[in-house]
């Protein structure tokens, strides 16, 4: 049997590279809602008035996301409950910012696009006890969303002044890659996440019963080459785990599979086949 990460695994913030400081912080805060937490020459740390959510990595003169390659697909925030999402939809909006949507049977959940590229989802899970398993897979689907019943939610108005609520996090990741076997083999056998899902081209995998914290997808990228450093993207995955144990086990089969880690803190980091950076670090 597979070592399988722990129930209590969780994703923490997220980072993107992107090329202007300015035009980003007006898309992420102004748009999206977002709160500014932290700026300095090179980076801005965003999240609620709470919890840091998603670092910006300012890197003038990068090219927008070139979905041809591996790296990002998306990523994707969670909100705590219907009525932020409602207030995420009217937010952008009233900025014109252009949505993709879709009511994926365990959440629902609005795409959208920052100024170069980055894939961005916003999302509320349904209740665990509405998720519908077969075995182990849990049954997900593509459905047109119901916009009317969410800008209908009690307070949406109020929520769409104000920033992102308390809660709101990273859910989960979408990642594209060259090839899905590869890609199971590594986030599965490897790191320990359990496959939940399947689409054609895409597979999902999660930790304690979760429908998805990382999906993997060659929709567009099957064979595709490595990302660019010169382009936008995904700087850093954060896994968060329970304990030392933990931590330690997904450490030993990392390095047992030929992958580097490097000690940081109170946890370590490594670079996923794509040239995702992840920092491992137990949950405070």
């Amino acid at each position: 049997m597979t070592d399988r990460l722990p129930d209590g695994f969780q994703l923490g913030p997220a980072a993107l590279r992107v090329s202007g400081a300015d035009r980003a912080l007006d898309f992420y805060v102004n748009k999206v809602g977002l709160v500014l937490r932290e700026r300095t020459d090179t980076t801005a740390v965003l999240g609620t008035r709470e919890e840091d959510v998603l670092r910006l990595d300012f890197q003038p003169g990068i090219a927008p996301r070139n979905y041809k390659e591996t790296g990002l697909y998306h990523i994707a925030i969670l909100v705590p409950d219907r009525p932020a999402l409602g207030a995420a939809i009217a937010r952008l909006a009233a900025s014109n910012v252009k949505l993709g949507a879709a009511d994926h049977l365990v959440s629902e959940a609005i795409y959208l696009w920052d100024p170069d590229n980055n894939g961005i989802e916003i999302y509320r899970d349904r209740p665990r006890e509405e998720w519908v398993w077969h075995g182990d897979q849990v049954q997900m689907a593509n459905r047109p969303l119901d916009f009317d019943g969410l800008l209908s939610q009690p307070g949406v108005e109020a929520l769409a002044q104000a920033p992102m609520k308390a809660g709101t996090c990273i859910g989960h990741i979408h990642l594209e890659v060259d090839d899905l076997a590869k890609a199971r083999k590594f986030y599965s056998e490897v790191v320990g996440l359990a496959p939940t899902s399947t689409l054609p081209g895409a597979q999902f995998l999660a930790a304690g019963g979760y429908h998805h914290h990382l999906g993997t997808n060659i929709w567009d990228s099957r064979n595709g080459p490595l990302p660019s450093p010169d382009s936008a993207g995904i700087s850093l995955m954060t896994f968060e785990l329970p304990d030392t144990n933990s931590l330690q086990a997904l450490q030993s089969r990392l390095e047992t599979a030929g992958t580097s880690t490097t000690a940081n803190g109170n946890g370590f980091d490594f670079v996923d086949p794509w040239l995702t950076p992840v920092s491992v670090r137990l949950r405070a």
